[in-house]
């Protein structure tokens, strides 16, 4: 049947014999897909009465929504937190090689830094979308400086600062500027926490809670201020205890506002998190759970010593340390092995473990109505993999921008 073109010029892909993540579920269906969004067969055949330009065969693939990484701090020998004159051509390096591992868009972390590194990185960050170049770019994640000097972790006590009396004020002059800034991790229990989380969330920039000593009721207090995200859940505060949990607690807590989820980042790689504490966040709270990376400049790199921000690291197989300790720092794990532990280490279903990269994320940013789905008319960002959740191509827009090297796919 010939084409109608009275819509659109623009060609219409059809992907056959695969099975696509939509509504939870792994369907057996078709995909199609025009000027970068994916369509509506129905409105196709029966308002165009159109038909697909080209059918490609996917060999009983899995089609998934791209992978999103709300937290990464480089990777492939580049660090979002050095200030470099070339820092452009570093961004565009990891959106070009984390294309491989599933991400479709990500946020740049900057570590806890002095003024100038913000004031000198932060402009050379833009929002954009993916494409042959690379994954898109959602915005900044600034993870510190205003975090607890008892649960810095990898970052450097020296840059850590408090809000005084300006509060919001100090956040500004700090960072220089929030107009590509996404998602600011900070910790509750500082005070004036309140007002600069108030201020945050009025501009559309998620609050994240952590690196922090918060009891249970200063984590809510946040949460009800906007706060809507914890990061990386279980490091960098304080252990669960059942008298107060802590922030782990907000995951089972009965104060959060109704109508408001809370989300939590998990580095799911092995290292980061026992695979038990693993499986007792998302028994507790399956919705709320997000995979992170928080893939720093030595992923993809070979062991030895690499940066992170202000400090030396050192790559040691999978476990990454500040140098000269045993201070866990980020991780060189990659999105696509971070999903295939934790479903592993869970047990938990294909599209669960699939939804914790994607459709969470998405959701968190608020930006689920076109990315992270497959549903009409959203953005066709998404990856073809095989039942091991490996990943054989990645899409964006509807283009190819990464295909596994191998013959037949």
């Amino acid at each position: 049947m010939p084409s109608n073109k009275s819509v659109s010029d623009a060609p219409i892909v059809q992907f056959t014999n695969c099975r696509i993540l939509r509504d939870h579920q792994l369907q057996r269906e078709d995909l199609w897909v025009r000027e970068g969004k994916i369509l509506n067969p129905e409105k196709l055949f029966f308002d165009e009465k159109g038909s697909a330009d080209v059918q490609l065969d996917c060999k009983d693939s899995i089609i998934a929504p791209g992978f999103i990484d709300v937290q990464i701090n480089g990777g492939f020998g580049v660090d979002f937190s050095l200030a470099t004159d070339d820092f452009k051509s570093g961004i565009d390096l990891v959106s070009q090689k984390i294309l491989s591992h599933g991400v479709t868009s990500f946020c740049p972390t900057l570590v806890t830094s002095p003024p100038s590194v913000y004031h000198q990185i932060l402009p050379q960050i833009s929002v954009r979308n993916g494409g042959a170049h690379g994954a898109g770019i959602l915005g900044a994640h600034l993870e510190g400086p205003f975090i607890s000097r008892e649960k810095k972790g990898a970052h450097p006590e020296h840059c850590l600062l408090t809000f005084e009396a300006g509060a919001f004020q100090d956040l500004l002059a700090t960072y220089g500027s929030l107009d590509c800034v996404q998602i600011v991790t900070l910790a509750p229990e500082m005070r004036r926490s309140s007002e600069v989380i108030q201020e945050l969330t009025k501009r559309g920039i998620c609050v994240s809670l952590g690196h922090s000593v918060a009891n249970l009721s200063q984590a809510e207090e946040a949460v009800q201020h906007g706060a809507t995200f914890i990061t990386h859940l279980f490091n960098a505060m304080l252990p669960f205890h059942h008298r107060d949990p802590g922030i782990v607690g907000l995951l089972t807590s009965d104060k959060i506002p109704a109508g408001r989820r809370v989300f939590y980042g998990m580095i799911s790689d092995g290292i980061h998190t026992n695979p038990a504490a693993l499986r007792i966040a998302h028994r507790a709270h399956p919705k709320g759970l997000v995979l992170v990376t928080d893939a720093m400049a030595g992923m993809g790199l070979a062991p030895g010593r690499h940066t992170l921000g202000q400090q030396v690291v050192e790559i040691d197989g999978l476990n990454t340390y500040i140098a000269g300790t045993k201070t866990l720092s980020g991780s060189v794990a990659t999105m696509d092995t971070c999903v295939r532990h934790f479903q592993e280490a869970t047990g938990c279903s294909v599209e669960t473990a699939l939804e914790a990269a994607s459709l969470h994320p998405a959701q968190l940013l608020g930006i689920e109505h076109k990315k992270g789905t497959l549903n009409y008319d959203s953005d066709a960002d998404f990856l073809i993999l095989n039942d091991n959740l490996y990943v054989q191509a990645t899409y964006i827009a509807g283009e190819e921008v990464w295909q596994q090297d191998v013959s037949g796919m």
